[in-house]
């Protein structure tokens, strides 16, 4: 591989991980490219995205970068899952994990401190960020929906009790 084509793959793996909040390390020996494309495009469903990048490639590329601690986890062949929401690649490679008995998660990083694969498991089990932000806006929403029902029955109950008048004038006449 020429000088400048490294220079340009070492370029996407910076600004790659410049947006990513985590990176998953994997190790892929052993899968078919069938494997590998479905891994990809569960990746990609999921807004992740996963490449085998060059080790020496991906040391250079996190230089400068909260994952610098990340060389730490490449040796052999070594794929990398980046992700802005931590949990969906997570989710990902540990069911793909499962399926797939041969590729193995190493570790990961995220905000700069060294996840092992016990972690990276128990990250997996939480909800997605858009249902955590979901119930937030739930629980943000509650006492609002509680005030303006509270508001609504004031003139709700003047209404009945009108109403009852209106009916015992009625049956008094």
């Amino acid at each position: 591989m020429k000088q400048d084509e490294k220079g340009v793959i070492i370029d996407e793996v910076h600004q790659i991980m410049e947006k990513s909040s985590i990176i998953i390390a994997t190790h892929y020996r052993g899968l078919t490219v069938a494997q590998m494309g479905n891994l990809r495009k569960r990746m990609h469903d999921n807004g992740c995205q996963f490449r085998v990048v060059k080790n020496t490639l991906a040391k250079r590329a996190s230089a400068g970068t909260p994952f610098e601690s990340l060389s730490s986890l490449l040796r052999g062949p070594t794929g990398l899952a980046f992700s802005v929401d931590p949990v969906a690649p997570a989710k990902v490679l540990t069911g793909f994990v499962k399926d797939n008995p041969t590729m193995e998660i190493r570790g990961a990083v995220m905000n700069g401190q060294l996840l092992d694969d016990k972690s990276i498991a128990k990250l997996a089990t939480m909800p997605s960020r858009e249902v955590l932000l979901a119930k937030l806006l739930g629980t943000m929403n509650g006492p609002i929906q509680n005030f303006v029902g509270v508001l609504a029955a004031v003139p709700a109950s003047l209404v009945r009790v009108l109403d009852q008048i209106r009916q015992s004038k009625e049956a008094t006449a």
